[in-house]
């Protein structure tokens, strides 16, 4: 089966994209579906997110974008059964001034994930936090685009630039791009103000909303310092259940079927020591 390709894109940053990203990836993986996640954020938080050490890591999608690269040497397997990662680090940032001047700078990506679509059933790209060329290029190399939204009053006032965005990609580059879901994240079903944006975004996109919302949770902020997804962490808390809902939908919505079982729980793994102390994400010459 050919693989379907998903950006979870959202220009505004903090919105759960990569927490979404790594859960759903995690449980679509658990049930026998071979995924592969690509990181194209320069802050390579799916990365680490998945226990992958950012330092050790010497090819990483930022080749992507080097003329003539074969994308084959950057995957890696995770601990993760069917769960391959392209990795990200620091040096994606730059992956911009690669594409410049390059011919149909908009495809570049495109070319190198159609050649993986056979390998897999599932392919998800986080997307930076913004609207820039690399985000371009996660777009047109995908079907799907999934909104990650965070249920607050500033979250929705730049989805019209995101919106605009999917426009001029579907209408000038990839006509066949859809919204494929919005996903509410954040959410605090105590405030009045939460309801009123849920409100507003189910009247504004209707079916495309994720039924389950993805409430806050201490356990979805912590699972990230022991490098796995929260579903992986502690599986019984509000969030890790909301993401194991959302991925018996996100399975449903687009028919990515199930190889081996449906989509449950995971087996919890035990809590092991922070992946990488804190000083080891700074700047040599800060840490000296």
């Amino acid at each position: 089966m050919s693989a379907k390709i998903f950006s979870l894109c959202n220009q505004k940053g903090g919105v759960g994209k990569t927490t979404s990203t790594v859960n759903i990836a995690t449980l679509l993986a658990n049930s026998g579906c071979r995924t592969l996640v690509v990181d194209m954020d320069s802050q390579a938080n799916s990365t680490s997110g998945l226990g992958q050490e950012k330092p050790a890591i010497e090819f990483t999608a930022y080749q992507l974008f080097v003329e003539n690269f074969d994308p084959l040497p950057l995957i890696r397997k995770t601990d993760i059964e069917n769960l391959d990662l392209i990795p990200a680090n620091y040096e994606l940032a730059g992956a911009e001034l690669e594409l410049v001047n390059r011919e149909r700078r908009e495809f570049v990506l495109m070319a190198h994930l159609e050649s993986l679509r056979e390998q897999y059933e599932c392919i998800l790209i986080d997307c930076p936090p913004s609207l820039g060329l690399i985000t371009i290029n996660c777009l047109v190399s995908s079907d799907y685009i999934i909104v990650p939204l965070q249920c607050e009053y500033y979250a929705l006032e730049g989805l019209g630039q995101l919106l605009n965005t999917y426009e001029l990609v579907r209408n000038n580059l990839k006509p066949s791009l859809e919204i494929g879901g919005v996903l509410l994240t954040m959410a605090d079903l105590r405030t009045n103000l939460t309801q009123q944006v849920i409100d507003e975004v189910r009247k504004f996109f209707g079916e495309k909303v994720f039924k389950v919302i993805v409430p806050r949770s201490v356990k979805l902020s912590e699972a990230p310092s022991f490098g796995k997804p929260a579903v992986l962490y502690d599986n019984s808390n509000r969030g890790s259940k909301a993401y194991i809902e959302i991925a018996k939908e996100f399975q449903a919505r687009f028919n990515i079927k199930p190889v081996q079982k449906n989509i449950t729980a995971p087996v919890q793994t035990a809590e092991q020591p922070v992946a990488a102390k804190l000083g080891d994400n700074l700047p040599e010459e800060v840490r000296s």
